[in-house]
């Protein structure tokens, strides 16, 4: 989701679900191949264009802030630590997965959300949700980081982009 929200409303159920959770059990499908696969991916969607994305999947919210914090203000707060905004147009965006919270959410810095309405965010997230609660995690996050290479590419089209990357094309798993 691309707007702010409301302040998070405190929750020991979301709390206990982060303290219950077992990375072992439940991430399986997050094999070496396929972060490197998506890894690609993230190359790909920042070829053409002068923006930058960036991917981090996370297992569960930290437990210390987890009754305080929901899975929006975590990516928020993930996109300001991986200085997401921190491109010369302010195109960064940001793809938070939470395993735990089986929730997905966009960051967009100022410079795209200028170009692109919070309703096309949240329906990209909506569709890879979707897609992720048919069990087709990798197809799902691979169709959305294409999805916003093109939304990047419509804004900011670059045939030969000399600067090279912004910020790295890694993913990052927490």
């Amino acid at each position: 989701m691309q707007q702010e929200q409301a302040e998070t409303q405190p929750s020991f159920a979301r709390w206990w679900r982060q303290v219950l959770y077992v990375p072992m059990l439940h991430s399986k499908w997050l094999t070496e191949e396929m972060q490197q696969r998506l890894t690609n991916k993230v190359t790909q969607a920042e070829q053409g264009h002068r923006g930058e994305v960036f991917l981090i999947i996370e297992h569960h919210l930290p437990i210390q802030s987890a009754y305080h914090q929901d899975c929006r203000h975590r990516a928020v707060d993930l996109f300001s630590q991986y200085r997401v905004w921190d491109t010369e147009e302010n195109t960064g965006v940001l793809v938070y997965v939470n395993i735990c919270e089986h929730d997905l959410e966009i960051v967009a810095d100022r410079g795209i959300s200028s170009h692109v309405s919070p309703t096309v965010w949240q329906a990209m997230c909506d569709k890879a949700l979707a897609g992720m609660a048919q069990d087709k995690v990798e197809e799902s996050l691979s169709e959305l980081l294409e999805e916003i290479g093109q939304l990047l590419r419509q804004y900011y089209y670059l045939g030969n982009d000399p600067a090279g990357n912004e910020l790295p094309d890694g993913v990052v798993v927490l």
